[in-house]
């Protein structure tokens, strides 16, 4: 078997799998091996900023360290829009309603565009006074400020992609956004160093002279990254219209229909105080943890830098599981759904686990690659080993989350993002940072993810999600693409 073959035999399209029926396990991988190579990618696109930038100087690189929880908070504020579409249209995928997946598809992306429009002006306006109080020093705040509002202007197009790749999820085809997030991605890389150091050309000849492109700095990184994604989104959006690979969306259904934003935010507005939620708790934990010295900042950054790509895994497979839960409670299979989401549990729990055991060993190496200063590598060690053995946890909770949201029951999966990490996490932090040090807030790490797991668990097995199926309350379109009506609603 060639290296082509090997490779494509690890991606299919929805086409060549049933979620609905057969075996669970393929079609779940299937789902997620994608998603953890486009989180990958979303990671990659980061890095590059971050890079780039830190050869430019150390107040740029600092003002983007402000400006990404601003981002993450944007975006968060808006996510809900996009996991009630993704929802919608796995549940209309799954009950063969082929027509209401397509109608909420094109009114997700109408109420998108009115929404980051919204957050956007939102965030250009009210960035001086969020950077402000975020703590941002005379040299970096105007920095972070121009960051800020060229990303805040082209909020439409990063939050657009988002909804293409959530849509496109529903459906069951996450191997098309990952090769569009790639396209970005190397777009970015490519464009940020000029954008940013500026670029010049002396040509010899009498007519042509100098050319040259001035120095942009931190706008210039934003410019690359509000660019690659208005490309990426415009590719997306000619995807749907096509409607060839994935859900197809039409302009005749994207008239705003105020009956359908009331079911969109019905099911998205738990999934977006969810996310809301947790920026939220990390800012407040910073709070806490910026109380000691600076090497136990610096062991924080690195050690949730850490955990951010162990968790890769969970998160992809959490999508997938939402996408699996979404069309078997559309075709009125919950039991189906159910065993997905045990399956892909105890599978993460597996895999987490020994993940967790690998960082316990290695935590000392892992913190040598990110610093030369002895005491940062000592106080990362121990944040690493007190967390690493409940990384398993994780991977169940993450699963059981993704179960709910497919069902519809977001606002339970946001209740337990909040227990977790509100009611657990960041008490057991503050209280335990008096007599433990910092090694209480490590300590809090491990309870809430353990935790987590437990409530999520218990909470599932109640099965008061199985009675949700959002097909039932389905709006009825005719062939001009005009609501005839609107029941449950």
């Amino acid at each position: 078997m060639g290296v082509r073959s090997r490779v494509s035999a690890l991606f299919k399209r929805p086409e060549e799998f049933d979620l609905t029926s057969g075996g669970i396990g393929k079609p779940l991988f299937f789902l997620s091996m994608p998603i953890v190579i486009t989180n990958l990618f979303q990671t990659a696109y980061n890095l590059a900023d971050t890079f780039w930038l830190g050869q430019y100087s150390t107040d740029a690189l600092a003002a983007i360290s402000f400006a990404f929880p601003m981002v993450f908070l944007l975006i968060s504020l808006g996510m809900g829009i996009s996991v009630a579409g993704s929802v919608l249209v796995a549940q209309f995928t799954g009950a063969g309603e082929e027509r209401d997946a397509e109608y909420a598809a094109s009114q997700t992306v109408t109420f998108a565009v009115i929404v980051s429009f919204v957050l956007g002006i939102a965030g250009y306006l009210g960035v001086d006074t969020f950077l402000s109080l975020m703590g941002a020093s005379a040299d970096v705040l105007p920095m972070a400020t121009s960051y800020m509002e060229v990303i805040s202007l082209g909020l439409l197009f990063m939050f657009g992609f988002f909804v293409f790749v959530a849509l496109m999820r529903g459906y069951g085809d996450t191997i098309t956004p990952m090769l569009v997030m790639f396209g970005s991605v190397v777009l970015n890389i490519i464009i940020d160093p000029f954008l940013i150091f500026g670029w010049t050309v002396v040509e010899n000849a009498p007519l042509v002279g100098t050319i040259s492109f001035p120095e942009l700095g931190i706008e210039g990184a934003a410019i690359a990254t509000v660019f690659s994604r208005a490309l990426a989104l415009v590719v997306g959006l000619a995807i749907m219209f096509r409607g060839n690979r994935g859900v197809q969306i039409h302009l005749r259904d994207m008239a705003p229909d105020l009956s359908y934003l009331r079911r969109l935010v019905r099911i998205g507005l738990p999934a977006s105080i969810e996310g809301t939620g947790r920026a939220l708790s990390m800012n407040l934990l910073l709070v806490i943890v910026a109380m000691f010295p600076d090497t136990v900042v610096a062991a924080y950054g690195i050690g949730t830098r850490v955990f951010s790509v162990v968790f890769l895994p969970a998160i992809a497979v959490a999508r997938g599981v939402e996408t699996m839960t979404g069309q078997n409670m559309g075709a009125d299979k919950p039991n189906r759904a159910a065993k997905a989401a045990g399956l892909a549990a105890t599978v993460l729990f597996g895999v987490l686990t020994l993940a967790g055991v690998l960082v316990w060993f290695t935590a000392a190496p892992i913190a040598d690659l990110f610093t030369t200063d002895a005491e940062v590598v000592d106080i990362t060690t121990q944040f690493l080993r007190y967390v690493a053995l409940s990384f398993g946890f994780i991977g169940i909770m993450r699963a059981y989350t993704g179960s709910f949201r497919g069902a519809g029951r977001t606002l339970t999966a946001a209740a337990i993002s909040v227990v977790m990490l509100g009611v657990i996490r960041f008490p057991i932090a503050w209280f335990a940072a008096a007599p433990m040090g910092e090694s209480g807030i490590w300590l809090s790490f491990a309870v809430s993810n353990v935790a987590g797991a437990l409530i999520a668990y218990g909470w599932y097995r109640r099965g008061t999600w199985q009675d949700s199926n959002l097909t039932e309350a389905k709006v009825d379109i005719d062939e001009a693409g005009m609501e005839i009506s609107a029941d449950g609603d």
